[in-house]
């Protein structure tokens, strides 16, 4: 069997996609240089009186950049649907295209409901508003997307992502897959790496890594971030004092440092990290305990079995959190009992909760200080003066009059700390801590391609792309969702 090239069939189309390419990297090129040069009188104005499109030489060479950036994302999206028709008959990128058809299809239903019923949908609609905020979002939800499909349905992996294969050792994309059976995937797309194994396969498995641990962690980070920052910021005095002494000695140490500090085998065995989530991830609970008491106070028949429902549902994924094979906090000298095995809903391995209450721990204080913040802002206006004369509560203030309007820079700084986690995940890998040695997640996957990178580059480019595109995406997002929420 052949060894597949890139495009297959399609490699006619690849010198008009070069060609097309190189022009509008020029184009943009010419873009920055005519930028420099003083401009008088381009500016073109339609007979209501309205700006019109730019006039002279930049405006011709913007509308050159904008029709080879519409030629160029057509001809990509004829790779990528004549790729779904062929599959590896238009090569490496038709079987990936193919092969990422449940991911396709998501998007497209996402798309075409969210932009259906945008009107309907506050900010997360008006996102659809902005081109910079769709890219950023159709970028993040492929990974979201790939990170479910393939890592809890296993709908897109082609191999075993640990499995070792014969013969396939620092395989080139492309490679048939040697000895392959009936039912088997003939071919390795991205490759074999170091240990022979998919690199592809472990590409999919290690972006649901990613889409476990650092959005949830982000979130985690925001409820003890919002649960200390908007006291401290509204009452002040000597409660700000000192939780603002508590986060910046945090924020005085090194990350890195404190990181190779929480995963130490000899810290790890001391119940140290399981203390920490018992105690960060209690602040969910009692987040939406004020929340939800702030809100319906003066309706005790209702909110009292609310409560009861949300926190004791909560409470049950709390201890399923905490606990793992019926112990919360087990060392060689003592163990702290946690529920029963067969209540336990789910297990966190040793290594992701480390590596997750690490994250959190570092950062809450940064959230801390934001909230902190926006809240010694907000407190001043009016509306809050209102809600104060009118005899509400400090933490129905706090949270139904402050946090609201705080939320356009904190859905902006969740969704950039999004994508510093993922990096942090991915330096977290790559240095070999926390995690599983044979984990598929990016960063252990660049750290053991990245010795052969000069002989086989694809075993550490493929998955650093995949690292770079998401941080990308997630910029662009947080991009989109300021410009959005600044018009709101």
């Amino acid at each position: 069997m052949e060894p597949l090239t890139w495009t297959g069939s399609l490699s006619g189309l690849n010198i008009i996609f070069t060609a097309v390419l190189v022009l509008l990297v020029l184009g943009i090129v010419g873009q920055i240089l005519i930028s420099f040069v003083p401009q008088s009188d381009t500016r073109a104005v339609a007979g209501d009186g309205t700006l019109a499109s730019n006039q002279g030489a930049s405006g011709f060479i913007n509308m050159v950049v904008n029709y080879l950036f519409y030629a160029t994302v057509g001809l990509a999206l004829i790779y990528l649907v004549l790729g779904i028709v062929m599959g590896t008959g238009a090569g490496i990128i038709g079987g990936m295209a193919r092969q990422l058809l449940p991911v396709w299809t998501a998007l497209i239903v996402t798309f075409v409901l969210s932009i259906t019923f945008k009107r309907n949908l506050g900010l997360y609609g008006k996102l659809f508003d902005s081109t910079v905020g769709m890219i950023g979002f159709a970028i993040v939800m492929f990974w979201v997307f790939t990170g479910i499909m393939g890592g809890v349905f296993d709908l897109l992996v082609t191999h075993d992502s640990l499995s070792q294969v014969s013969g396939m050792k620092n395989k080139l994309p492309g490679t048939p897959l040697r000895g392959a059976e009936e039912g088997d995937y003939q071919w390795f797309l991205l490759g074999g790496d170091n240990l022979a194994r998919d690199v592809f396969s472990r590409l999919i498995k290690g972006s649901w890594v990613v889409v476990k641990i650092a959005p949830f962690a982000t979130l985690f980070a925001f409820m003890v971030g919002i649960t200390l920052g908007l006291p401290a910021g509204y009452y002040g005095g000597r409660l700000d004092t000192i939780l603002s002494f508590l986060a910046n000695l945090i924020l005085a140490f090194p990350v890195i440092l404190l990181f190779y500090l929480l995963v130490t085998p000899e810290i790890v065995l001391t119940g140290i990290p399981n203390y920490m989530a018992l105690f960060l991830f209690i602040f969910p609970l009692v987040f939406l305990a004020i929340l939800l008491n702030s809100r319906f106070y003066t309706q005790p028949s209702f909110r009292t079995p609310l409560l009861i429902v949300v926190l004791g549902g909560g409470a049950w994924l709390y201890l399923s959190m905490v606990s793992s094979n019926g112990t919360i906090v087990e060392t060689p000298n003592y163990s702290i009992p946690g529920i029963p095995a067969a209540l336990d809903l789910f297990d966190i391995g040793s290594g992701i909760l480390v590596v997750f209450v690490s994250v959190v721990f570092v950062n809450s204080p940064t959230v801390f200080r934001i909230v902190r913040g926006l809240a010694l802002d907000i407190k001043t206006r009016d509306y809050v003066a209102a809600a104060q004369t009118r005899g509400e509560g400090p933490w129905y203030i706090m949270l139904w009059e402050i946090l609201p309007n705080a939320r356009g820079p904190l859905i902006v700084d969740f969704c950039l700390r999004i994508g510093y986690t993922t990096i942090l995940l991915g330096t977290l890998g790559f240095f070999g801590l926390g995690l599983e040695s044979e984990s598929p997640d990016w960063g252990s996957t660049i750290n053991s391609g990245r010795r052969l990178l000069s002989l086989y580059p694809h075993a550490a480019i493929a998955p650093a792309l995949s690292l770079l595109s998401l941080v990308l995406g997630l910029n662009l997002l947080a991009d989109g969702l300021r410009e959005e929420s600044l018009r709101d």
